[in-house]
């Protein structure tokens, strides 16, 4: 089981599978969430063109963060993947 903070996030297939390969270890979101380095996040796959979520999900740990040359509160974290996951309590 993780203990916050952490946080659940939707991914889309085709981003979710480039993390699982290991050829994504970046995130661009809305800053609405306050994240910061140390953070573990659940990524979740979620088929936006489909049934939604598709009960697969892995855990990264952010280790890196930017809003460098980014839209308004929006950042940029870097992350290691530290697993797969079915579920967050």
């Amino acid at each position: 089981m993780i203990k916050p903070p952490y946080h659940q996030l939707k991914i889309w297939p085709e981003f979710y599978r480039a993390v699982i390969d290991g050829r994504k270890c970046f995130e661009i979101r809305e800053d609405d969430r306050g994240f910061a380095v140390g953070q573990l996040v659940c990524l979740q796959e979620f088929d936006h063109l489909g049934d939604g979520y598709t009960g697969r999900s892995c855990l990264v740990e952010i280790t890196y963060l930017t809003s460098w040359a980014q839209q308004e509160n929006h950042v940029v974290f870097g992350f290691e993947f530290t697993g797969l996951s079915k579920e967050v309590a």
